[in-house]
């Protein structure tokens, strides 16, 4: 009896040590921002100088449905069942991302001293994790791999303590580690240990930030279809593994981001934390982040879509959330919003009913409704396209936000849709939210939009 109250205290220490030891390094209520940084930027080394806007949408519109697929299975898995799953169940997928599947990526350092790491910024998942030495069977990475045992701050996390049970697949072997492994959608996987380390920033106002004891998935062995210029993944779900619970009270449990328009090429997006990430201004609207499973995604109530000030489409329950009021779930590694097909179609006839523009097929095929740009004049109106959330919060899209170039002279409609089955997820995309600042109160479980030139921010 005595030695397990003594371990649960222990576990308990580690826990409570991983959670709050940030605020001894960085003072609670500051704020600070990172680079966000778009694959096709030419700050990314994915960039390509010889991509079209038609070759970059024709991408994005396959992550968009890998996406779309992934958020389904991950619901309905987290439905089944809320404990860890065992370790040889290969079919467990816990993030959407694969090669071809992220949007975005940031940087961090790692360790002591510190090492700089390119990883995938992803607010579909909540793990960190990096390629760690020795790694036998990895996937191929241009930068080195992190050591650990050349840092003095880091420590494998035990088995038997708070923070190993966090993860959804764990198991503890002839070894006191707490092990770790995360399936993909197209079957790739990552092994390591549940470690500790220091984490760290530069923030974009020209100071540096230091965090210590954040867990972190030390990967020792990866297959599949991974990137060699990441290095690994920063998870900003809502799950207690992610940057952003991890941080808690340290950022006053609130982080936002302000995405650019697409064709501001050059410019990058800001990750914002803390006082930073706090939205202001006469024009804001909140509408509350709603409760759902799997915790780590971040679930809206759509109320209704409408065009032109006429509402032509009413919210419906995703039969895959336990809660009926999460209806949609809003994603910026999601290039498109996802509708159900009904809503969608009345959307398409009433923007086309209100646009006096020739119509084209989609070159790509996976638009429904196209207009030929080519003698736009100024007179050419768009209707404005609201999507009215609960508590009165209505997200007024732009034409930037609504439509995308496809090719010379034709705009799509940038929505698609999730299907005919009952099952289908609704997804408010990144093209969507480009040029508002959209910030997160995790504590009060709030999203809160306010209409923003984010190229200049």
């Amino acid at each position: 009896m005595a030695h397990s109250f003594y371990s649960f205290a222990i576990s308990l220490f580690i826990f409570l040590v991983a959670i709050h030891l940030p605020i001894l390094a960085w003072c609670s209520g500051s704020g600070f921002s990172v680079e966000l940084i778009h694959r096709d930027s030419p700050k990314s080394p994915l960039y390509d100088p010889d991509s079209t806007p038609s070759s970059r949408i024709r991408a994005a519109i396959e992550r968009s449905r890998s996406h779309s697929i992934y958020f389904r299975n991950a619901i309905h898995k987290a439905r089944r069942s809320s404990s860890a799953l065992p370790m040889d169940d290969a079919n467990n997928f816990y993030s959407e991302i694969t090669q071809s599947n992220f949007e975005y990526l940031m940087s961090f350092y790692l360790g002591t001293p510190a090492k700089k790491v390119l990883a995938i910024a992803d607010t579909g998942s909540d793990l960190i994790w990096v390629q760690c030495v020795p790694c036998k069977e990895c996937y191929n990475q241009s930068a080195p791999l992190f050591d650990p045992q050349s840092s003095s701050t880091y420590k494998t996390i035990p088995c038997n303590t708070i923070s190993c049970s966090l993860l959804p697949q764990r198991s503890c072997h002839s070894s006191s580690q707490c092990d770790y492994k995360y399936g993909y959608g197209d079957k790739s996987i990552v092994k390591g240990y549940l470690s500790t380390e220091t984490i760290g920033f530069d923030s974009t106002g020209g100071h540096s930030i230091q965090i210590p004891t954040i867990l972190f998935g030390c990967t020792h062995h990866s297959k599949g279809t991974f990137d060699k210029n990441d290095a690994g993944l920063v998870g900003l779900g809502g799950g207690k593994l992610s940057l952003i619970r991890q941080l808690g009270s340290t950022i006053g449990n609130k982080f936002s981001y302000c995405l650019p328009s697409s064709t501001e090429a050059s410019t990058t997006s800001k990750l914002n934390f803390g006082s930073n990430a706090v939205v202001s201004g006469s024009n804001v609207i909140t509408t509350p982040l709603i409760s759902g499973s799997p915790n780590t995604f971040y679930f809206l109530h759509l109320e209704n879509i409408s065009v032109a000030g006429k509402i032509v489409s009413i919210g419906k329950p995703m039969q895959t959330n336990e809660s009926a009021q999460g209806n949609i779930i809003i994603d910026s590694g999601t290039t498109l919003t996802i509708i159900d097909d009904n809503s969608l179609q009345s959307v398409e006839s009433s923007v086309k009913s209100s646009i006096s523009l020739p119509h084209v097929n989609d070159p790509n095929g996976a638009f429904n409704l196209c207009f030929d740009v080519s003698g736009i004049g100024a007179s050419t109106q768009f209707p404005e396209i609201t999507f009215q959330f609960f508590g009165g919060a209505s997200v007024v899209l732009q034409p930037h936000n609504a439509f995308v170039e496809v090719g010379q002279d034709i705009l799509c409609l940038a929505m698609i849709s999730n299907g005919a089955t009952a099952d289908s997820i609704n997804i408010f995309g990144n093209i969507a939210q480009q040029n508002f600042h959209i910030g997160y109160d995790l504590a009060n479980m709030q999203l809160t939009f306010a209409p923003t030139n984010c190229a200049t921010q």
